[in-house]
C-alpha cells in the first residue's frame, strides 16, 4: 500500500524534494513498523478519543486501520508544510488536508467502525434505526444537533438571572440586573458581549454564570442583549454599520446605565467581539473628549490581527470580494454560514465525532449548555460583516492609529489610557492567545494579562466553586511593564490553580469604587422597565 505515487509527488514543483522524501521514507517506516506490530498482535491503542472505546483494541484489523489513517493524516499535514510557498498557502493546504483525512477517517463509517456494529448487535438492530431517524431530523432541521435541545430554553433554565430590559432600540436591549447584595460598589459593571452569539454565554446556568457571580460579588451589572438579524427586518438593522453599532449600540447603552445608576463612571468589559468593538467605541468617545469609563477589561478579543490562527485560511482579498458581493444583495450573513465555519475549524469534535454517536451509534448526545448555546446561533447584517471583516482580519486596520474613522473621528488606541485588564486562554483556536497579548502594546493603560487553561469558551466560562483548570499570572498587582514577546510573558509567569475569576473581581475591586446601599428598584423614570429580562431580543432564533 502506498500512498505515494511512483513520482508524481517527487516531481512536483511545489514540494521541497528533500523534505518529501524524507516524509516518504518516514512513512514507509512507519508502515512496515504498523503491519510488523499488527501480525503480533501488538498494535496499542491510539490516543485520539474517536477510537478509544474497547471494541477497537478488540479487533487488530480495525485498530490496525485506525493507526494506518493516523498515520495517513499526519503525513499529509507534513506534506502540506513542505510547500515552498507562503505560510498563507500552507496553512490552507494543512486546512484541506485536516478536512479530507478526517471525512476518511474509519470511525466515521459504519462497516469500518467495530464499536458502532458492536452496538448495532447489541441493540439488534434498533442503533441503526434511531440513527436513520436522528439523520432525517437534523436533515430536515438543516443542521447537526450537538447536545440534547430538549433539555434547554432561555428563560427557564438558561439566561435566569433576575433582571430588567431597560432600553431597547433596533440593535440590542440593555438588561440592568437586580442586586444579589445588600450593598454594592458605586462604579456599575458594563458587559459588551459579541454581536455574533447571544449574550447569555456569560448567564448560563446558576451554577456557571459569570453574569450571577459579578453580582454575587457586590457588582451592579448592566449588559447588552444584541438583537438578532432576519431576513426580511425592513427597520434598517441589515444596513446598521460599524459606526452605528458604536454609537448607537454601546455608548447609547453606556449612557443610560449612567443615567439609572446615578454614577459617574462605568467599568466596561467586553468579550471576543464585543472587547473589538468596546475599545474602538472607548477609543471614540475619548477623541470628543467624552471619559465615562473607569476601567477595561477584555476577554479573548483581538485588537490587532495580525495572526488569527486557524482562520487566517478563510482570509484573503478574493473571500472579502466575494461576501461584499453577495451581501450587497441579501444584506445579511445567516446564521448557518457562520456555524459551518466554526464547526469545520475543528471537524473531528465539531462534526464527525456527531455522525460516529447520533448517526451510526443512534444515540442522543448529552445536555450541555454551552453546545445549546453555540447551536443557537445569530445573523449578522451584510454592512456590519463585510466592513468588520476587511477591517480587521482582512487589513489589520483597527491597530494603526486614526486609519479607521467613524464620522470623521479617527480610532487611537493608544489614546486609552485607562487601566485594562486582559484574558487570553492558551488553547483558543478563535483568538490565539499571543494575538490577545499583542494588544498589550497597543494599549498604554493596560496593566495585567492572564491567560487561562482551555479554550474559548471553557477557558472564560470557569466557576471557582468547580475548582477546575488553573491561570498564568504575574503575582505583582503593581502596574505591569509587559515583554514584546507574549512567550517571554509566559516562561516568567507563575501557574496558580483554580479559576482566574477571583483574580479578575479583585482588579475589578480597586476600580469599583465605595459601597453604597443596593437600589431597590430597576430602571428609572426616564428609562422604566420593558420586561423582565432575559427580553424577547434573545429568544428570536436564527435558525429552528
Amino acid at each position: 500500500m502506498n500512498y505515494f505515487g511512483s513520482g508524481q509527488w517527487q516531481s512536483a514543483s511545489l514540494f521541497n524534494k528533500e523534505q518529501l522524501m524524507q516524509i516518504q521514507q518516514d512513512f514507509l517506516r512507519s508502515w512496515q513498523e504498523l503491519n510488523q506490530l499488527a501480525q503480533k498482535g501488538e498494535l496499542k491503542p491510539l490516543r485520539n478519543r474517536r477510537f478509544r472505546a474497547e471494541a477497537w483494541s478488540q479487533d487488530q484489523s480495525s485498530l490496525l486501520s485506525a493507526h494506518v489513517w493516523q498515520l495517513y493524516a499526519d503525513t499529509l499535514e507534513k506534506m502540506a508544510y513542505a510547500v515552498t510557498d507562503s505560510p498563507q498557502v500552507q496553512s490552507r493546504l494543512a486546512f484541506a488536508a485536516m478536512q479530507w483525512a478526517e471525512a476518511l477517517s474509519p470511525a466515521n463509517y459504519l462497516f469500518t467502525n467495530p464499536d458502532a456494529l458492536q452496538t448495532a448487535v447489541q441493540t439488534q438492530g434498533q442503533s441503526l434505526i434511531q440513527g436513520l431517524q436522528n439523520f432525517f431530523h437534523d436533515a430536515q432541521r438543516g443542521r447537526m444537533q450537538q447536545t440534547d435541545e430538549s433539555k434547554f430554553a432561555v428563560g427557564e433554565n438558561l439566561a435566569v438571572t433576575p433582571g430588567a430590559v431597560v432600553y431597547e432600540n433596533e440593535l440590542l436591549q440593555l438588561i440592568q440586573y437586580q442586586p444579589q447584595q445588600s450593598s454594592v460598589y458605586e462604579t456599575p459593571l458594563f458587559i459588551v458581549p459579541p454581536n455574533i452569539n447571544k449574550y447569555y454565554i456569560l448567564d448560563l446556568q446558576q451554577e456557571n454564570s459569570f453574569v450571577r457571580y459579578a453580582l454575587e460579588q457586590g457588582m451592579q451589572v448592566y449588559l447588552i442583549s444584541w438583537r438578532n438579524p432576519l431576513p426580511n427586518d425592513d427597520d434598517g438593522i441589515l444596513d446598521a454599520t460599524w459606526g452605528d453599532y458604536l454609537e448607537h449600540g454601546i455608548l447609547q447603552s453606556m449612557q443610560v446605565a449612567q443615567d439609572i445608576s446615578g454614577a459617574a463612571k462605568l467599568n466596561a468589559l467586553g468579550f471576543c467581539v464585543g472587547g473589538t468593538m468596546l475599545a474602538s467605541a472607548l477609543s471614540l468617545a475619548k477623541a470628543r473628549g467624552e471619559n465615562s469609563v473607569q476601567s477595561m477589561t477584555l476577554l479573548t478579543s483581538m485588537l490587532d490581527f495580525h495572526d488569527v490562527g486557524i482562520m487566517r485560511v478563510f482570509v484573503d482579498e478574493a473571500s472579502a470580494l466575494l461576501r461584499e458581493w453577495m451581501l450587497s444583495g441579501s444584506k445579511i450573513m445567516l446564521a448557518s454560514d457562520l456555524a459551518t465555519t466554526f464547526s469545520f475549524l475543528r471537524p473531528s469534535e465539531l462534526v464527525w465525532n456527531y455522525v460516529t454517536s447520533n448517526y451510526l451509534k443512534g444515540e442522543t448526545p448529552p445536555a450541555f449548555d454551552i453546545l445549546y448555546w453555540n447551536a443557537d446561533s445569530t445573523n449578522l447584517g451584510g454592512a456590519f460583516y463585510t466592513w468588520y471583516f476587511r477591517n480587521t482580519y482582512l487589513e489589520n486596520n483597527l491597530k494603526v492609529p486614526g486609519k479607521v474613522k467613524v464620522d470623521n473621528i479617527p480610532i487611537d488606541f493608544s489614546q486609552l489610557s485607562l487601566p485594562t485588564y486582559m484574558y487570553a486562554s492558551i488553547d483558543d483556536h478563535i483568538v490565539p492567545w499571543r494575538t490577545a497579548y499583542a494588544s498589550t502594546a497597543l494599549l498604554p493603560g493596560a496593566d495585567r494579562f492572564v491567560l487561562g487553561a482551555s479554550g474559548h469558551i471553557a477557558g472564560v466560562i470557569n466557576p471557582p466553586a468547580q475548582n477546575r483548570r488553573h491561570y498564568w499570572a504575574y503575582d505583582t498587582a503593581e502596574t505591569a511593564v509587559f515583554p514584546g514577546m507574549a512567550d517571554d510573558w509566559l516562561a516568567a509567569a507563575p501557574k496558580h490553580d483554580g479559576s482566574w475569576w477571583g483574580d479578575w473581581v479583585q482588579w475589578l475591586v480597586s476600580h469599583a469604587g465605595k459601597k453604597k446601599t443596593a437600589p431597590k428598584t430597576l430602571g428609572n423614570k426616564n428609562y422604566p422597565v420593558i420586561e423582565d429580562a432575559p427580553g424577547r431580543y434573545v429568544k428570536v432564533r436564527a435558525v429552528a
